[in-house]
Parts: C-alpha cells; sequence; structure tokens
C-alpha cells in the first residue's frame, strides 16, 4: 500500500500488522469510526482474538491517529499510529490478573465476555502491568470499513507472512480460504 495518509477517513479501514521492538506480533483494523478488531500472534498473550471492539480513534494531527479502548479484561491500550513512517508507539495497561494468568484470556474474547469480566472480578488488578513499546509497521493494506473477512478467525503460525505475502486476501480484500 503506498497511500499517504492525511485524514481519518485515510486512517479508518486501514488495516496493519506491526511488531513491537519487544518483538511481539499484532495485527490490528481500524474497522470504522468507533470500532476496532484485531489478534495477537506474539508476546504474552498470543493467540488472543477480538472483534468489535469499542474504540476512541482520533487524528491528532494530518497523518497522525491516536485510539485508545478499555477492554473487558481490564486492560487499557492506547496506540498512536504514525503510518506514513511505518511507526506505531502503544502502551499497554495490563492488570495483574492478566500478568498472571494470560491463558485465560488467549481466546475469541467475543465468545467469552463473562469469563474476562469474572476473572476482572476474581483477581488483582493491581499493580498494572504497563508496557510501553514502539512498534514498525510491517503491512497496511486497505480493507475498506466494516469488512468482516479481515478479522474473521483465530491467529495460527504463519498467518501473518500470508497476509504480508498476498496469500489470504484476494483483490477485493476478502479471505481466499474460507
Amino acid at each position: 500500500m503506498t497511500k499517504e495518509f492525511k485524514t481519518l477517513d485515510d486512517f479508518l479501514g486501514t488495516h496493519f500488522i506491526y511488531t513491537y521492538d519487544n518483538g511481539w506480533e499484532y495485527e490490528w483494523y481500524a474497522k470504522n469510526d468507533h470500532t476496532v478488531d484485531y489478534r495477537i500472534h506474539g508476546g504474552m498473550v498470543a493467540g488472543r482474538w477480538v472483534k468489535d471492539q469499542e474504540a476512541n480513534i482520533v487524528m491528532l494531527t494530518p497523518g497522525i491517529y491516536k485510539v485508545a479502548w478499555t477492554e473487558p479484561t481490564g486492560t487499557d491500550v492506547a496506540l498512536d499510529f504514525l503510518p506514513n513512517e511505518n511507526k506505531l508507539n502503544g502502551t499497554i495497561f495490563f492488570p495483574k490478573w492478566v500478568q498472571d494468568h494470560p491463558e485465560i484470556t488467549v481466546t475469541f474474547q467475543n465468545e467469552h465476555i463473562d469469563l474476562m469480566e469474572q476473572s476482572r472480578e476474581k483477581y488483582a488488578t493491581y499493580p498494572k502491568l504497563v508496557v510501553p513499546e514502539f512498534a514498525h509497521i510491517t503491512y497496511m493494506g486497505d480493507a475498506g470499513q466494516n469488512n468482516e473477512d479481515v478479522i474473521s478467525e483465530a491467529p495460527y503460525s504463519g498467518l501473518p507472512d500470508e497476509i504480508r505475502d498476498g496469500k489470504y486476501f484476494d483483490e477485493n480484500y476478502h479471505r481466499v480460504n474460507k
């Protein structure tokens, strides 16, 4: 993708893969002006995936975007995207229980909201594990807004490479192998 990002509309509908400096790999989609989908391919909660996460999405200045949300787990996330520079800065605020029991969150969250909320109440939430990291964007695709094919299955080994190699989506940004 060789688009120059200037407006919020340029950002919305974009599909990203990025790797944090600590090695954690994430896949993230600006589904629309208030919703994001994502899959986690590496790091403490690799294997987790989420659809329709409500988020605050704003343009700070042309080409620079801030996205923030709170998950049902109690995890807070703040991401600053600089797509014209292939950079991102993210801070994840993991509750103590997620640090101690990350395996509980490694699932398709949408089917386990009750478990996330129960765990948040059952286990300690403080002190939070704060993970501030820079990331390099390794893929950007123009998926269009509200494309349900972008994040539509659990993460698996090699998936980010299939996407980067052009083997996962067709020319209309729909999954090839459903």
